[in-house]
């Protein structure tokens, strides 16, 4: 951490670190295994003020000090990379590449997926996981939104992401669908409102409705 950074005004992370971190784990595990649902992040931490606070929490739960973080800029440059090196440990780099986890805020343009780690054909568990804050989640009942399909889903879901621009939208689907081609190898995707995360693993096929 950096030397001149006032540990006074670091806020605290879980107020039970085993119970705090065992719930965020629940949820985040709910959210991979059921693709597309919309699932809340009870938490009591005192989260950074930048960033949004559900994917604090659920970094707060998964970091540790053998953990490579990437942020974006508007992160890097604010209390959240030192909230989290403070709680987790973790060592922020600025090659998206060499992270295991990156935290990618709402107003920053994310790198291309494939910038990413993407694992190997034997290890694909030595990819990245990448949490994207988005300004709403909502289900898609309407006939706009996103439909995914894949393993956790019985036939199809529908999921409607408020707030993020079109143009980033369908970047970040087209990227998903370019690496599902190598599958077992990918970038696996939690997208974070303040209180509540979806899942979308490697396997999960996205279609843009318009």
């Amino acid at each position: 951490m950096n030397s001149t950074t006032d540990l006074s005004k670091v806020g605290a992370g879980f107020s039970d670190l085993a119970l705090g971190s065992q719930a965020v784990f629940r949820a985040a595990l709910e959210a991979l295994s059921h693709p597309g649902r919309i699932v809340d992040l009870p938490h009591d931490a005192e989260v950074p003020r930048h960033g949004h606070a559900a994917s604090a929490a659920l970094l707060l739960a998964l970091l540790d000090p053998d953990c490579k973080l990437w942020l974006s800029p508007m992160l890097a440059k604010s209390d959240a990379a030192a909230w989290l090196r403070f709680h987790c440990g973790c060592v922020i780099v600025d090659d998206p590449g060499e992270a295991q986890f990156a935290w990618i805020a709402g107003g920053d343009e994310a790198p291309a997926l494939e910038r990413f780690a993407q694992g190997s054909d034997t290890y694909p568990d030595q990819s990245a996981t990448c949490v994207v804050d988005v300004p709403s989640l909502a289900d898609g009942a309407d006939a706009e939104g996103w439909t995914l399909r894949g393993p956790g889903i019985r036939t199809e879901t529908r999921l409607c992401v408020d707030g993020l621009p079109q143009e980033r939208a369908e970047k970040l689907i087209a990227q998903r669908a370019a690496q599902q081609a190598a599958f077992p190898r990918g970038v696996d995707l939690f997208l974070a409102t303040e209180h509540q995360i979806v899942g979308l693993p490697r396997t999960t096929h996205i279609e843009l409705e318009h």
